[in-house]
């Protein structure tokens, strides 16, 4: 292997046009104030929220503070982390109900599960659903133990003189047709409405100010939604590759691998909001500003486990005189994260602005990433900073000369 062709951290970062702002704080909690801070002089001068994006490169370190910063600046941050869906309420009402569903003999576990996921008829007009838990606890109690047939639940509840919309709901279970590509559809079509008419909204009273829950919810509800309409489709092609059997099992497991493929972008609801994305993500990106966060060596690029000290790693990889006979370790080479730091410069059309912490909360030095030494960046001072998280959230004169003219003029008014 020839020095020409080894991939190094030294190679120069192909030139940008979009001008670099570099902030720097203390603590990686300051760090976050102050990107939030940017993003809120930014709004206050006339910038949309849409138009500015906030990128790091993990999330799980910066989301609780992210958060907190949000909040105190006035903003809801969405954070754009994969969505699950099988951990959703939405799914797993949908897989309730199939197990209810297919069950010759069901316990009462597997009865009131649907209703613990809030299943509402469709039709239903009035706020008497879903079913509150302190009811289903108190029908749980009465009913007796043990599996029994569905018409047996049936005959049980009436002697126990049990809430009736649990009588509703098994009702419903009983005049439920068997399954079919179309059944499928229109039965768990039922499901994820009547949770959307009425589950949803439980979720939005009980959740925060920033609405966090209920964005979650709401994502969830669109994807559940989706997956029944291609569950119509797969369970067909597998009804007629003799792979499942008319059941509502096999409903459910089919669910659940549709559920488990993960899509290739993220779903997001609230346009208004501001997007706070992982590096990974933005490779499509493209608004006027981005607030990169966390270059650090330890995030941007990232360390690997080695017992060869980063600096000879450095020097194999330059393959400079008789070092270039040695072969790099493949883990040595971080492409990826040189492919996502251009990225996420190559996403903002009018600037960047990088953001960064010095020290950990036990103190210990936190050295900055090695791209920075890369692209040519202005440093604001720390008093300007200062200012910037105050409550006059006064620009930095270096951000400030990056503003387009209609928000400069915004400013002064």
């Amino acid at each position: 292997m020839t020095s020409s062709n080894r991939l190094s951290l030294s190679r120069p970062l192909a030139e940008t046009e979009t001008p670099v702002v570099e902030v720097v704080a203390t603590t990686r909690r300051e760090e976050a104030r102050s990107a939030m801070a940017v993003v809120a002089a930014l709004r206050d001068r006339g910038v949309p929220v849409r138009d500015i994006a906030v990128v790091v490169r993990d999330l799980d370190a910066y989301e609780p503070p992210f958060f907190r910063a949000a909040v105190q600046y006035g903003m809801a941050p969405v954070f754009w982390t994969q969505l699950y869906v099988t951990r959703t309420r939405p799914y797993a009402l949908v897989e309730s109900v199939c197990d209810a569903l297919d069950a010759e003999e069901l316990d009462s576990d597997t009865l009131l599960r649907p209703l613990e996921h809030r299943w509402a008829p469709v039709e239903a007009t009035t706020d008497e659903w879903p079913v509150e838990p302190a009811a289903l606890d108190r029908v749980r109690r009465a009913l007796p133990g043990g599996s029994r047939t569905l018409e047996e639940w049936t005959e049980a509840l009436e002697a126990s003189d049990a809430d009736p919309r649990v009588l509703t709901f098994a009702d419903w279970l009983g005049t439920a047709p068997d399954p079919s590509p179309e059944t499928v559809r229109s039965v768990l079509s039922d499901v994820v409405e009547g949770y959307a008419e009425h589950g949803l909204p439980v979720t939005k009273e009980a959740d925060s100010p920033a609405l966090l829950d209920t964005e979650t919810d709401a994502r969830a509800v669109v994807r559940v939604r989706t997956l029944v309409r291609q569950l119509r489709h797969k369970f067909d092609d597998r009804l007629d590759e003799g792979a499942v059997e008319r059941s509502w099992g096999d409903v459910a497991e089919l669910a659940n691998v549709i559920a488990t493929q993960r899509p290739g972008r993220r779903e997001h609801s609230n346009a208004r909001a501001l997007d706070v994305l992982e590096a990974n993500d933005v490779w499509a990106l493209d608004v006027p500003f981005v607030v990169a966060v966390g270059l650090t060596a330890d995030d941007w690029h990232r360390v690997t486990d080695s017992m060869v000290p980063p600096e000879f790693q450095e020097t194999v990889l330059r393959g400079d005189g008789d070092v270039g006979k040695l072969a790099p370790r493949p883990s040595w080479v971080n492409g990826r994260d040189r492919d996502q730091f251009l990225d996420t410069l190559g996403a903002a059309g009018e600037a960047v602005i990088v953001t960064r912490h010095t020290q950990t909360v036990d103190g210990n030095e936190v050295y900055p990433s090695p791209f920075l030494d890369r692209i040519d960046a202005r440093r604001i001072n720390e008093s300007d900073r200062q200012r910037l998280v105050s409550e006059e959230r006064e620009l930095p004169p270096e951000i400030r000369r990056l503003l387009p003219p209609q928000a400069e003029v915004s400013d002064g008014e």
